[in-house]
């Protein structure tokens, strides 16, 4: 399906990667119960070595993706990285008096009333920062921040308070005036703080998606569209490529029309809708079709409304080329829980190629997704250190390894030449379903 010239890539493109996630780690949240790290960082494996990129003398992966049974918590670390980045984004908006959105691990007598732990380490302008926080309902125990190689504290608060180092000038004299509940790095950041308003924007920079529900994202697709933003370009390369059975996407521009709202929604909701949207114009996307003589030639074009007429695939894949490409050209993150759902084998393949190579992804940008798609696990699209399992332990805690980490029962590591596949549904690598027999 790809037939690259890496060579073509210029000194200058491979050295503007200067912003991606090394790794993250979380704890008593959910259910995850002790601390468990996921790691973006490549280890020294010869295997499909493009799926690599250099970051500020770092080898950190491309993608990554998550296996598991249900309810073994794969979606709970994506919510987990939704979580922090909320508690991060929101903090400066908060009250004395508001309490934070605290879900700690429940089945254990201790847990429950223990903090939830969230730490990301990143590259940003090519300057490594790790940053955690320690937080219940009430307010925030423990933040921390750290930068470079050699991990220097910037700051570091505790229950007994705040120290901020001199090289952190931006923080002196904030310490007094930050609530309980509010995070240090938001304060210093709202207060002017170049250095913590960068990081905040690096909490803006990953976009967590369903893959199930891929209306949450079908606004920003229908702007790109309609704007001709970039990226609108690649994503009609992309159907021109995957065989949609169009020919082109066009953004249609009309005013709002009471009788396009669907026929089975509340009455209620109605009203709302047309008292909002009266006499305001609405975007929609329309797919065109070829129309064809009785001898199979085009003769004239159709247009279709996108979320009638196509299939349901089919609407998610327009619908996802928005933050696929705002994620490719921008070098950002990009997290999908059930990044299958409702798409051919093949199709989900070739979006992981386009993070995976570097000719499609010059920008370091990164993809995390938890599936159940087996057909993924092949030698050809994951390295063993790309591929992450969850499984439950007899105490309903969520374990995370990576399948480079894994230990086979006589001891030994997972070759390169394994068949992955296979052996998952065999269930050589755990983190499959435990399916009793009933009589």
């Amino acid at each position: 399906m790809f037939n690259f010239n890496h060579s073509a890539l210029s000194l200058r493109q491979i050295l503007n990667i200067d912003n991606m996630l090394i790794e993250f780690t979380v704890g008593n949240f959910l259910s995850f119960n002790q601390k468990k790290t996921l790691s973006f960082e490549a280890k020294g494996i010869s295997e499909l070595k493009d799926n690599v990129a250099k970051c500020s003398n770092y080898k950190l992966l491309r993608s990554a993706v998550i296996y598991g049974a249900n309810s073994s918590g794969k979606s709970n670390l994506i919510r987990a990285l939704d979580r922090m980045r909320d508690v991060v984004l929101m903090s400066v908006k908060l009250n004395d008096s508001d309490e934070l959105d605290y879900s700690p691990f429940l089945l254990n007598t201790e847990s429950e009333n223990m903090p939830t732990f969230f730490e990301i380490a990143f590259i940003n302008e090519e300057q490594k920062f790790r940053y955690g926080f320690e937080y219940n309902a009430r307010q925030i125990m423990n933040e921390w921040l750290f930068v470079g190689k050699s991990e220097k504290p910037l700051f570091i608060r505790t229950m007994n308070g705040i120290g901020v180092a001199d090289k952190f000038e931006e923080g002196k004299g904030k310490e007094p005036a930050t609530n309980n509940n509010r995070l240090f790095l938001s304060l210093v950041a709202q207060l002017g703080g170049a250095a913590s308003k960068k990081i905040i924007e690096w909490f803006k920079n990953y976009n967590v998606l369903s893959g199930l529900d891929h209306k949450d994202y079908y606004g920003f697709t229908t702007q790109m569209f309609h704007n001709k933003l970039e990226g609108f370009e690649k994503s009609l390369s992309l159907f021109q490529t995957l065989k949609l059975g169009f020919k082109d996407v066009k953004a249609d521009e009309s005013e709002f029309n009471p009788l396009n709202i669907p026929k089975d929604m509340p009455m209620n909701l109605k009203l709302k809708l047309i008292k909002e949207f009266a006499g305001k114009t609405q975007v929609t996307l329309k797919t065109i079709h070829n129309k064809y003589d009785r001898n199979g030639n085009p003769v004239d074009s159709v247009s279709f409304e996108k979320d009638r007429n196509e299939s349901e695939g089919t609407n998610k894949i327009i619908d996802l080329s928005g933050p696929i490409f705002d994620t490719l050209s921008l070098g950002k993150l990009l997290i999908i829980d059930e990044l299958e759902a409702k798409l051919h084998p093949l199709i989900t393949t070739h979006i992981v190629n386009l993070f995976n190579h570097p000719e499609t992804n010059q920008k370091g940008a990164q993809l995390l997704f938890a599936t159940h798609d087996t057909n993924l696990l092949n030698n050809n699209l994951f390295r063993r250190d790309q591929i992450w399992f969850t499984e439950k332990d007899d105490f309903e805690q969520t374990d995370l390894y990576s399948l480079y980490n894994f230990n086979l029962p006589d001891g030994t590591k997972v070759r390169n030449d394994s068949n992955i596949e296979k052996n998952y549904i065999r269930g050589r690598y755990g983190a499959i379903p435990f399916i009793t027999n009933i009589k």
